[in-house]
């Protein structure tokens, strides 16, 4: 009986062990959903040089001082973003960057390569328009927040954030060791405390995905008075860009 059991229990540690390896192998299917790009009227591409190959820029061209950076979620096709932006900033250059092996973009995601991207990007704005205005939704809030810490900014925007993809990973796999495991942890909390420039914290109030604890602490993290949270009732993670608030929130107004 003994013998019986320990054979048991050595095959559950083999299977755990198993599912600890295959969790680390394909973390990145969990985190990063590529999308396809859809042709979006009036834009123009612009192309970043990386050492991964072309990384591809959805740009609304405007002359003038003011732009907005655009960082999506894990499962966007940025360019469809483009309309509601150019109607919440119709006086600023519009940026979005496709992720790499998105819409188009060489290479493949990583926390470490999108910062990279982003900053690469950033040098870019920053050269041809004085104030620049970053929006991160959901995964990108974990990028904008290592670019305002990075660059300066006019203000930052963060749509449906959260405090840590590490603390999300725990919750979503209480039963594996993921602080050994996940590679990309975009702990956000760690870089809100250096930001000073005015930022917005947009929260669906009924997220389904983000924990509202996440992001309640995520906005505690930042210095007194640089950061106010709008929560707009009704809306989900997902569908926060119908709600008649999005749009005004994002502008500032």
């Amino acid at each position: 009986m003994a013998k019986r059991l320990l054979g048991l229990l050595g095959l559950l540690a083999l299977l755990y062990a198993a599912l600890c390896v295959l969790l680390f192998v394909f973390q990145g299917a969990f985190i990063y959903m590529p999308q396809a790009r859809a042709p979006v009227h009036g834009t123009q591409m612009h192309v970043l040089k990386t050492e991964a190959g072309d990384v591809l820029v959805t740009t609304r061209p405007h002359p003038g001082a003011k732009a907005v950076v655009y960082f999506g979620g894990n499962a966007e096709d940025v360019g469809q973003s483009l309309p509601g932006l150019a109607q919440a900033f119709p006086e600023h250059a519009i940026y979005l960057l496709h992720y790499r092996g998105y819409g188009g973009s060489a290479g493949a995601p990583s926390e470490a390569a999108l910062v990279a991207d982003a900053l690469q990007l950033m040098d870019q704005v920053e050269a041809a328009h004085a104030q620049v205005t970053v929006i991160g939704r959901s995964l990108g809030s974990g990028v904008a927040v290592q670019v305002a810490v990075q660059r300066p900014l006019a203000r930052l925007v963060l749509v449906t954030p959260f405090h840590s993809m590490l603390e999300l990973a725990r919750e979503r796999f209480p039963f594996v060791p993921v602080r050994w495991l996940l590679r990309d942890r975009y702990e956000s909390w760690i870089y809100a405390p250096r930001i000073d420039v005015p930022t917005t914290i947009i929260t669906a109030a009924n997220d389904e995905l983000i924990p509202r604890r996440s992001t309640d602490l995520l906005t505690a993290a930042f210095p007194p008075g640089v950061a106010r949270q709008v929560v707009i009732g009704g809306a989900g993670h997902n569908d926060i860009g119908l709600s008649g608030q999005y749009l005004p929130a994002l502008a500032g107004r």
